[in-house]
């Protein structure tokens, strides 16, 4: 039988939408690698009512271990300890060494803007955030909040509690050691074992690989036992499966059946990512980028991971055409023949980045992101695409993508990766 969990995510800046949720996301997939089913995520405001509704759900639900993220701060309005603490029959009581630390790490930091650490709301604060359900073990802050793990109730009605911060950071930094506290060691030695591989492809339907899994849960035994989900993002189709080892056959059996029907779009079966690829396949060489339409995002995306600058050496983003002749050297007579989004035109922007900046292999763009600009010939969502690379003849190709101005800006730049990962692969 399955561990399950839920995750609470409080904040009312979070329910209107003022603040993006990062917490819930990224607990899901924790706990997921230690092999617990994640049920449930829900977002609640500030309000012990709502709060206690949200756990109360949870609870309804057969859930094994709720993680609730935020409400843990010294104001009035930060009020999670305190409302899982009633709806658990649990007292708060003062940890007199948790009020010292705490007190410590707030001294440190006020002693840097040369503020007083011993006023009264502000000593209210610390008092309060080291108050600790009984019975309940507290987590060491990473930043001024401490966590706070709960047991399960003795009826089990009530599911054992991991209370984390909010900020993501702090919440990141203590998880390492929430995960090793009694009440949630306890409930994760109950799971078992899960593997989870990823399969990536460009180039590959929805439908088209819906049919095919339809097939393999006909003619593999033991699909059953795989849960498999998809996801269509930014022009790539991933599928994740998730599995006990028992499964691994099958799994197998599966991955062989799509290898076999979409071997020419998979490009990735070990979960590594379009962005992991051009990477490894830069190594020894070196990149520039030349983008109109795409406006840099080629190369926020190659410089987006840590030691890019082994091989990223610039990029030129020549939006307007006497950009692209007066920094990339396309000749104004080949634009006013050809147009600027136009084959020639995306040849001789990625041949100009290649030269001028000095490097092995370059990449270009030049189409119409919309909402205007299109015509019949050339209509919204036209973007054309060059590889130039040294002493190669260079690559080019023609898109028309669909969406919005941000979806085409998006899918151009999957497009452009997926270009450079061809032609950077290695030759036979």
């Amino acid at each position: 039988m399955s561990v399950r969990a839920g995750v609470v995510v409080t904040g009312t800046e979070v329910l209107s939408g003022r603040v993006s949720d990062r917490n819930g996301p990224w607990v899901a997939q924790r706990l997921l690698e230690l092999g617990v089913d994640v049920a449930h995520i829900t977002v609640c405001g500030d309000r012990p009512d709502d709060l206690t509704a949200q756990l109360r759900f949870l609870a309804d639900q057969r859930m094994d271990l709720i993680v609730t993220t935020g409400g843990l701060g010294p104001t009035a309005d930060d009020l999670t300890v305190a409302t899982v603490a009633a709806l658990y029959g649990r007292e708060l009581q003062l940890d007199v060494e948790l009020e010292q630390r705490i007190q410590q790490i707030v001294q440190r930091w006020r002693s840097r803007l040369s503020s007083s650490t011993d006023s009264e709301p502000l000593l209210a604060g610390i008092r309060k955030q080291a108050m600790v359900p009984q019975g309940a073990q507290s987590i060491p802050p990473t930043g001024t909040a401490p966590g706070v793990a709960i047991p399960a109730s003795d009826s089990g009605m009530l599911p054992a509690v991991l209370i984390l911060p909010g900020p993501p950071r702090e919440l990141q930094a203590m998880w390492p050691e929430a995960v090793q506290t009694a009440t949630v060691s306890r409930v994760l030695a109950r799971s078992t074992a899960v593997r989870q591989d990823t399969i990536r492809a460009y180039g590959l339907s929805e439908a088209d690989l819906a049919a095919t899994l339809r097939t393999a849960e006909r003619e593999v035994a033991g699909f059953g036992d795989l849960e498999i989900t998809t996801c269509l993002r930014q022009g790539e189709l991933e599928m994740v499966t998730r599995y006990a080892e028992s499964a691994a056959a099958a799994y197998a059996d599966v991955a062989a059946l799509i290898e076999k029907h979409y071997g020419a779009q998979v490009f990735s079966t070990d979960g590594s990512t379009i962005d992991d690829i051009v990477a490894s396949r830069l190594t020894g060489r070196r990149i520039a980028t030349a983008e109109s339409c795409t406006g840099g995002m080629i190369a926020a995306r190659l410089t987006d991971r840590a030691g890019s600058s082994a091989y990223v050496i610039g990029a030129v983003v020549s939006y307007a055409n006497e950009a692209k002749t007066e920094l990339l050297g396309v000749p104004a007579e080949v634009i006013e023949q050809h147009g600027a989004v136009s084959e020639p035109v995306a040849a001789l922007m990625a041949e100009g980045a290649l030269n001028r900046v000095g490097v092995d292999i370059a990449v270009s763009t030049s189409g119409i992101a919309g909402p205007g600009g299109g015509t019949e010939l050339k209509p919204v969502g036209t973007v054309c695409f060059a590889i130039a690379v040294r002493d190669q003849p260079t690559v080019t190709r023609t898109l028309r993508l669909p969406g919005d101005r941000a979806s085409v800006r998006s899918l151009s730049t999957t497009a452009a990766m997926h270009m450079l990962a061809d032609a950077l692969e290695p030759t036979v």
